[in-house]
């Protein structure tokens, strides 16, 4: 079984470029009560539109807002595999990775606290192309505010990493000191 993530569009983009390899989390309104989890190790990057705000957005990053150039189609660029992840319970410590990623320090304080619950996790995702995209329909079951797709049984012809592994590893390695 494949899954796919879905991710603003922007954030997809930015991953799928290597500028950045760490996104931070909460979930979406339908996700469980628990909120936003790790559920798969390796998954596909889902690319959405839907509440892209470039208000959220650091400025270097909202160059790359676009709408969507096939609505009703997506179109899923990469495979994501975490690296690490962290659930983290300090909006101090969230704060700090302000710079590893897309969001503004509002955004991620916003996130933080949303549902009076005090927490976000950090994904450090090391990203490989897919050597073709893979193109779908949307269907009514991908709709809506959820982190998580089932995709089925499909074949997911895989590059090798954007990054390479060594900085990869200094990127986690600038994670974990701000930790």
């Amino acid at each position: 079984m494949t899954s796919a993530l879905k991710e603003w569009d922007t954030q997809t983009r930015l991953l799928t470029q290597g500028r950045l390899s760490l996104l931070i989390r909460k979930g979406g309104i339908m996700e469980t009560h628990d909120g936003f989890e790790v559920e798969h190790h390796s998954f596909l990057l889902y690319p959405t539109f839907l509440h892209q705000n470039p208000e959220e957005l650091q400025p270097q990053y909202r160059d790359l807002l676009r709408d969507d150039p096939v609505p009703g189609q997506i179109q899923l660029p990469a495979l994501a595999e975490v690296v690490a992840v962290h659930k983290i319970e300090s909006l101090d410590a969230a704060l700090r990775l302000e710079p590893l990623q897309a969001l503004t320090a509002a955004a991620i304080e916003r996130r933080f606290h949303y549902r009076n619950r005090p927490w976000v996790h950090a994904l450090l995702l090391r990203i490989r192309p897919l050597s073709q995209p893979i193109i779908l329909p949307e269907t009514p079951e991908m709709l809506g505010c959820v982190s998580w797709v089932p995709l089925g049984d499909i074949e997911v012809p895989v590059g090798q990493p954007i990054i390479p592994e060594a900085e990869l590893q200094e990127r986690r390695k600038a994670l974990e000191q701000l930790l």
